[in-house]
């Protein structure tokens, strides 16, 4: 049982992360969603940069635990999605860019979005 609910975790880790990142596209069909998306988008945004773990990490290493497997000692970034974009070993650059990229994506997703509300308005 709690090998499956760390899994679960995992899961909506990676969902959270995607929507923190993503997110503002959903703004555009539903404005209301930014007072979900941005405190996300800042979460995501702060963690990667100051280095941070967010705290489904260690509820993820303690449900293994609890299963009797092993958890990890780097944050869930550094463990499951850098070893899919970058070498092994999460640096502090690393993470700094992570961030920087993360309010990248958010600033120009808002800004497509605010442009299309903004035409939307115009065309009225």
């Amino acid at each position: 049982m709690y090998d499956w609910l760390a899994d679960f975790v995992v899961v909506v880790h990676l969902a959270f992360i995607v929507f923190a990142l993503l997110g503002g596209l959903l703004v555009a069909w539903r404005s209301w969603l930014a007072w979900l998306h941005v405190p996300a988008a800042l979460w995501i945004a702060v963690i990667a940069i100051r280095g941070g773990i967010c705290p489904l990490t260690p509820l993820e290493n303690s449900l293994r635990a609890a299963a009797g497997a092993e958890g990890y000692s780097e944050g869930f970034v550094a463990h499951y999605i850098v070893p899919l974009i970058y070498p092994p070993g999460l640096t502090p650059g690393i993470q700094l860019m992570l961030g920087l990229a993360a309010i990248a994506i958010n600033v120009a997703i808002y800004a497509w979005v605010l442009f299309r509300h903004h035409n939307r308005t115009r065309s009225r």
